[in-house]
């Protein structure tokens, strides 16, 4: 998915496909090879399940990469989403074989036979449009749920993916309800609502290409906020310009308007917050800017 309006000097691509890898860790020396000839950074994990990956580098470079997937049968249909970069995002290249490429720890799923049918950006927006009776699950991390949210959310308020399964039946009045559920690029959702179909959420779908490909189609539009981002940037309107764009993300001690994260580590383990750059001074101590959780 190419948005052709982003041209810039470096781009952030994000992708992921889940697909039976049965030698991890050969798709694993072949991603190294590629993205050290192309001088991109970022953390990609290949596991027996498929690849989930994030990578920065110049446009030029980012666009090898693409096409390069395009050509490699195993990933010639997968998405690769983008926004722009800052030449900053990732300090190094990582790429790791994991168990899980992104960690649920509810077992195995056969993600394309279980998963959640999809609704498109554009069937969502309709839904809003046409007032149907539905809610929004977000299934991010709550501090990522407080810099931007869609309208009708509900926040299961995760610590951590890993932590749905223990928010289950705090989600049991949704069972029966019409729900779409979101996260950042999709890839949450396709191995959550394999779990949430399991325990009995009948009604539910899973928004295509995550918010990423929503804020592309409808800047400023039923999305309120900005998205959070696993890399150097930590935040993104995804599009160069929202002239309607609200501010959501609220500073955690004196409530202003903010969407700067820092590291709480009056926590054990630290904890991201939003805070103003007033309170930042006052609580300097406790606080310091997030550096981006890049460990695979």
């Amino acid at each position: 998915m190419i948005n052709k309006n982003m041209e810039t000097a470096y781009k952030v691509i994000l992708f992921y496909k889940f697909i039976n890898l049965d030698n991890p860790e050969s798709v694993r020396d072949e991603q190294r090879a590629l993205c050290q000839s192309l001088n991109l950074k970022g953390r990609i994990l290949v596991g027996v399940e498929g690849i989930n990956g994030t990578l920065e580098g110049s446009s030029t470079d980012t666009d090898k990469y693409r096409q390069a997937m395009a050509a490699d049968s195993r990933f010639a249909d997968m998405a690769i989403k983008e926004s722009a970069g800052t030449g900053k995002a990732f300090a190094k290249l990582k790429v790791k074989v994991r168990e899980e490429i992104v960690t649920l720890g509810a077992g195995r799923f056969d993600v394309a036979r279980e998963t959640a049918p999809e609704l498109s950006a554009e069937e969502l927006a309709e839904l809003y449009k046409n007032n149907d009776d539905f809610v929004i699950l977000d299934l991010r991390n709550d501090y990522e749920v407080k810099a931007g949210y869609f309208d009708k959310t509900v926040n299961p308020e995760l610590r951590n993916f890993r932590d749905l399964t223990a928010k289950i039946k705090e989600l049991a009045h949704l069972k029966d309800k019409k729900v779409v559920s979101v996260c950042t690029g999709g890839i949450r959702c396709e191995k959550a609502t394999c779990l949430l179909k399991r325990e009995g959420f009948n009604n539910i779908y899973q928004l295509k290409n995550g918010i990423h490909d929503y804020m592309v189609k409808y800047p400023g539009q039923n999305f309120k906020g900005t998205l959070f981002v696993f890399d150097d940037r930590m935040v993104t309107d995804v599009v160069p310009e929202i002239a309607n764009k609200v501010v959501v993300g609220r500073c955690s001690y004196c409530g202003a308007a903010s969407e700067s994260f820092y590291n709480d580590d009056s926590y054990s383990p630290s904890l991201k917050i939003i805070a103003c750059e007033q309170c930042f001074a006052i609580n300097a101590a406790s606080l310091r800017p997030v550096v981006a959780d890049t460990k695979l």
